[in-house]
């Protein structure tokens, strides 16, 4: 059975940093792509970064509002993926969710929910000004 646990969320002013972890359980947990997604209250879903490792590349995406702030990385041994959140922001306030299972690698890294099948609980941000 899949399993994606968020942790390392928690309340910050803005300009601060939190690291997010997503730990991965079951057949997905060697999955090469992998994403971060946060919503917020009242608002749509929105893809904040990607993942993909194949043979020795990474490749990464990430939506343009968090480009130059927001870092996704991965530690294969531990089946865990990061996102490391600078320069934090009250915009960046939300449910920030892992998720994994992409049918067709083809679209990796991908920041489109509609291409992830197995999602985790999230883990509450909440930047003040």
């Amino acid at each position: 059975q899949v399993q994606l646990v968020e942790s390392g969320g928690g309340s910050v002013q803005a300009g601060g940093s939190l690291r997010l972890s997503c730990a991965a359980s079951g057949y997905t947990s060697t999955s090469p792509c992998m994403a971060w997604f946060r919503q917020a209250p009242g608002k749509d879903r929105e893809g904040v970064a990607g993942i993909y490792t194949v043979g020795s590349g990474t490749y990464t995406d990430y939506a343009d509002s968090v480009k130059g702030r927001f870092t996704i990385s991965r530690d294969n041994a531990k089946n865990t993926v990061y996102l490391l959140m600078n320069s934090l922001k009250p915009e960046d306030t939300g449910l920030y969710y892992c998720a994994t299972g992409v049918a067709w690698y083809s679209s990796c890294p991908s920041i489109n929910g509609d291409d992830y099948k197995y999602w985790g609980q999230g883990t509450q941000v909440t930047v003040s000004s």
